[in-house]
């Protein structure tokens, strides 16, 4: 309901309703069984919008800048240090010359995995059951989605980045707000992962990338869609620093456009309504309550509960320089990866059975994480349902801290959720139940990212 009332606040233009669902395309849309779930009826029409607006600006693009800009750190780590020791000086005086007009085409980029001609890539890929490393990918569109943004403010024919202080600002992901899994991956197709700048701020920009697997007829299907926000930031000052403007001409950039404005009016919506701000709805206090009832009470035996505290996995890693991005933290697609296989492992072990990933939900980047911080990341399963689809799915927390050695006090620097589903068997009757009202929180959290991403899930078949 959120998302169709930020849609009445957001008067879009006639290209965008021109390329609305059609009544007959939302008859086939899954059917969602409340008012509650408007929302994710809206993210579902996004979804399918998002492919075909994509499909139509990558036609228009020049093909000789989809070059992707490095976004890991170029020089040694120690250069680095060295230069950070010697960086004392004043800013640089900030440029008055107004920013030029970027289009959309300006900052496609992609990524070419041929894992169905090179075998030895592939095997860097490989996961044990010989499918492929999905943490590696989420990896990979971070950095496109980092790649993406620099294009963006660059322009299309830049090849380097070169230092960052000399360049007067860094990017960094904000948040990632979906990644959707809309067909499971095959490690004997190539794949390619691409996405431009759809919408920005005065400091923000809205990147959605895609993965695509190509088929050897020549056909191409859309596995993946998600969507990241960026911030730019003053390398002298952290504060925020302009991007540039964004120009559109044709009717799928201008619906691109509108998409991407409504996409940052519904997260400071859902941001004001977050359940670490508010109350819980009245039917989700109910199904709460009456959830507890049945399989909460700690004085009978239930075989079938599982309390959320006692489903917590642990990490804890020494952050080196290896993994550093540009502006000398650590880059934030390993920090995904490290997260997805912790869920992952998670899962697995609360499931007993294979799993496959569906959606990352939502990531929040709180803080940046130090080069030789320690960091400790912990997981919880935080709810579990089913569908016709899928008989077991579960949704599962990832949170990272950096930890100070001295006093043991602990920063929270990102927020990760994952959602997987079951292979094999019937429903799982094993269920996931709070003890604490943070924990109960938790799992409403968990319960709304599902009703969300069960509607997503149908549209496998129609993309």
């Amino acid at each position: 309901m959120l998302a169709r009332l930020a849609r009445r606040q957001l008067s879009a233009p006639a290209s965008f309703r021109r390329f609305s669902i059609s009544s007959a395309s939302r008859q086939a849309l899954p059917k969602l069984s409340s008012q509650k779930e408007a929302g994710a009826r809206e993210e579902i029409e996004d979804v399918r919008e998002l492919d075909m607006l994509l499909k139509a600006v990558e036609k228009r693009v020049d093909r000789s800048n989809i070059r992707t800009v490095p976004v890991r750190g170029p020089s040694s780590w120690a250069q680095a240090l060295l230069d950070a020791s010697r960086e004392n000086g004043p800013a640089p005086p900030i440029s008055q010359e107004p920013l030029a007009l970027r289009t959309m085409q300006d900052s496609y980029t992609e990524i070419f995995l041929p894992f169905a001609s090179s075998p030895e890539l592939l095997e860097q890929y490989t996961n044990a059951s010989g499918g492929i490393r999905t943490g590696k990918l989420l990896e990979h569109l971070d950095s496109l989605a980092g790649s993406i943004s620099y294009k963006h403010m660059l322009g299309p024919g830049v090849e380097t980045l070169g230092k960052i202080k000399e360049r007067g600002y860094y990017i960094v992901t904000a948040s990632v707000d979906r990644l959707d899994m809309l067909r499971p991956l095959m490690p004997v197709r190539d794949l390619r992962l691409s996405g431009h700048v759809i919408h920005v701020g005065k400091s923000s920009m809205e990147v959605v990338v895609k993965m695509e697997a190509l088929e050897k007829d020549g056909t191409q299907k859309t596995l993946l869609l998600g969507r990241f926000a960026m911030v730019c930031r003053d390398s002298f000052t952290q504060r925020a620093h302009p991007v540039n403007p964004l120009e559109t001409s044709t009717p799928e950039e201008k619906a691109l456009k509108s998409i991407g404005e409504f996409h940052r009016r519904r997260r400071q919506s859902l941001a004001a309504l977050s359940l670490s701000r508010v109350p819980p709805t009245s039917s989700e206090a109910e199904s709460l309550h009456s959830f507890v009832l049945k399989h909460g009470k700690e004085d009978e035996v239930n075989a079938e509960r599982v309390w959320m505290g006692d489903t917590a996995l642990e990490r804890t890693m020494l952050m080196f320089p290896q993994e550093r991005n540009v502006h000398q933290k650590i880059f934030g697609g390993y920090l995904m990866r490290l997260a997805y296989e912790l869920g992952f492992t998670n899962c697995r072990l609360f499931t007993r059975r294979p799993i496959r990933f569906l959606s990352l939900d939502k990531i929040s980047f709180a803080k940046p994480v130090p080069i030789g911080s320690i960091l400790r990341l912990t997981s919880h399963i935080l709810h579990t349902t089913s569908s016709a689809q899928y008989p077991v799915i579960v949704h599962t927390r990832v949170e990272a801290n950096v930890v100070n050695v001295e006093t043991g006090a602990q920063v929270l620097t990102n927020d990760f959720r994952f959602t997987w589903c079951g292979h094999g068997g019937g429903p799982l009757n094993r269920k996931v139940v709070p003890k604490t009202y943070s924990e109960a929180m938790l799992w409403l959290e968990g319960r709304r990212e599902l009703e969300m991403g069960a509607g997503i899930q149908g549209l496998t078949t129609t993309l």
